[in-house]
This record gives structure tokens, C-alpha cells and sequence, in this order.
């Protein structure tokens, strides 16, 4: 496991369950960071697929992130 610097710990502050966009500078390669009761939430609802795991993860999402389902509409 990999302990935080102070510095990452002051950066996280605030994001309670948000993930966090992380990049390797050496590789280039990106990465999500997620806090462990979230991902075992999330990975619960995909491994199992259980509509009423999925229902309480997208409940607490917030709206304003979602998409405009108006961009998938079929235009005459």
C-alpha cells in the first residue's frame, strides 16, 4: 500500500467521495483514486449485477454531473 505526503493528504481534503483524476508523469498513464468504500461499492455493483446495488450507487451521484439526455434524442 502507498502512504500519502502530506502534501497529497492536504490535496485530497475535501473530495469525500469524489474520484480523483491522477496521473503518472513518468508513463503518462492515468488513474482514477477512489476512496475504498466507494470502490467496494461500485465493484459490488458490477460484479454481482444487482439493479438495487446500481439504484443506490446512481442515487448518490449528483445530478448536475449527468449527462443531457437531450444529446441522444433523434432530431427530425
Amino acid at each position: 500500500m502507498i502512504e500519502l505526503t502530506e502534501k497529497q493528504h492536504a490535496l485530497l481534503a475535501g473530495h469525500e467521495g469524489e474520484p480523483i483524476p491522477v496521473i503518472d508523469p513518468k508513463t503518462d498513464s492515468k488513474y482514477v483514486l477512489l476512496q475504498a468504500d466507494v470502490f467496494e461499492r461500485w465493484k459490488l455493483a458490477l460484479d454481482e449485477d444487482d439493479a438495487r446495488l446500481t439504484a443506490s450507487i446512481l442515487a448518490t451521484l449528483d445530478p448536475e454531473d449527468w449527462e443531457d439526455v437531450s444529446n441522444y434524442e433523434s432530431k427530425p
